[in-house]
């Protein structure tokens, strides 16, 4: 469903915005035959300088809040389109106000990701998502977003949080991971192709050169990476202790320790090894999670499709193939 202007204001510069203020209301218009959705982009300033992205989709401002955080190569664009289509939207609809991040030097974050970006996953943990939930807090006068919302590395990134914060976890009523997994042990073509080779061998020769992983020039996702965030998810995804690689923070051990809330996990059958089924299923281990929701979305278990890892959330289908599944799961978690 397309999406509604709150007020018609020309868009503003960032750069203008940036030596002004350290937050920035931007907001985009246009009309719905279905509903009225408003849509409002905040600009966060953190102390480094970097401003980071968080799109607001709503009705209702009274609504509970969602949080959404996208993955490694990716950004906040996996959960909406300009026209209005995708989970952001669909849960909006549905009456919540949802809060879609991008993360640092992603989407329409700034300054984009480049030799100069020196931050990597580590800094997502303790800066950015920090940013974004104080944000939301602020705008929810005090309350914090109930649902939290993820696809692929964007999970581990919320669960590495969540182990750093466990009191927080007390305040979520329920988690949705599309495709999310930490380690990589299936092996096949797509796996030896895009990971052993393009993303560990091949990678670190192209961050060399380029000064970070230039994956919208080779047309291998939606965003470039950092040359740090790269070499953190490396460590990461092959079969290796979940250890933080700048303090040394063991997320293993104190997960544990975190009375988590319920947590949905999707996978699409065509995910060959990005989110691969085993693989989520893995780190629904790690997280301590086994035996909780978990869902293959796959044509022989009654789905439209074998979704693959950006599928699960882009395909048209999705909205009346499995979103409803997770509309229902946010109203009675379990």
């Amino acid at each position: 469903m397309p999406i509604k202007n709150s007020k018609s204001k020309k868009k503003k510069n960032p750069q203008k915005a940036k030596q002004r203020l350290p937050v920035v209301k931007t907001v985009h218009e246009k009309k719905s035959d279905k509903a009225k959705l408003l849509q409002r982009s905040y600009f966060i300033k953190l102390k480094t300088g970097d401003v980071l992205h968080l799109l607001r989709i709503y009705k209702d401002k009274a609504a509970p809040a969602v949080f959404m955080l996208h993955g490694s190569i990716s950004n906040g664009r996996v959960f909406y389109s300009k026209g209005g289509k995708g989970l952001g939207p669909f849960l909006a609809d549905a009456g919540y106000d949802v809060f879609i991040a991008d993360l640092r030097g992603k989407g329409q974050s700034y300054p984009p990701v480049s030799r100069l970006s020196s931050y990597g996953q580590t800094e997502a943990i303790l800066e950015d998502i920090p940013a974004f939930l104080k944000k939301i807090k602020q705008l929810k006068k005090g309350h914090p977003a109930k649902y939290w919302v993820a696809h692929s590395w964007g999970g581990v990134l919320l669960a590495s949080y969540l182990a750093r914060h466990p009191k927080e976890a007390r305040e979520i009523k329920a988690m949705v991971f599309f495709a999310v997994k930490r380690s990589v042990s299936v092996f096949n073509w797509d796996k030896f192709w895009h990971l052993d080779v393009l993303w560990h061998r091949v990678g670190p020769w192209l961050t060399h050169l380029w000064g970070y992983l230039p994956i919208t020039t080779l047309r291998l996702g939606m965003d470039n990476e950092p040359k740090q965030f790269h070499q953190h998810i490396k460590q990461w995804a092959k079969p290796s202790p979940w250890i933080d690689p700048i303090d040394d923070f063991d997320y293993a051990t104190e997960i544990q320790k975190v009375k988590l809330p319920p947590v949905l996990n999707l996978v699409g059958e065509g995910d060959t090894f990005m989110g691969h089924p085993s693989d989520v299923y893995n780190f629904m281990g790690e997280m301590g999670l086994s035996g909780q929701g978990y869902h293959i979305l796959s044509r022989k278990n009654g789905n439209l499709h074998d979704y693959d890892h950006i599928s699960i959330l882009t395909d048209p289908d999705a909205m009346k193939d499995h979103f409803p599944l997770l509309l229902e799961w946010i109203k009675s978690p379990s």
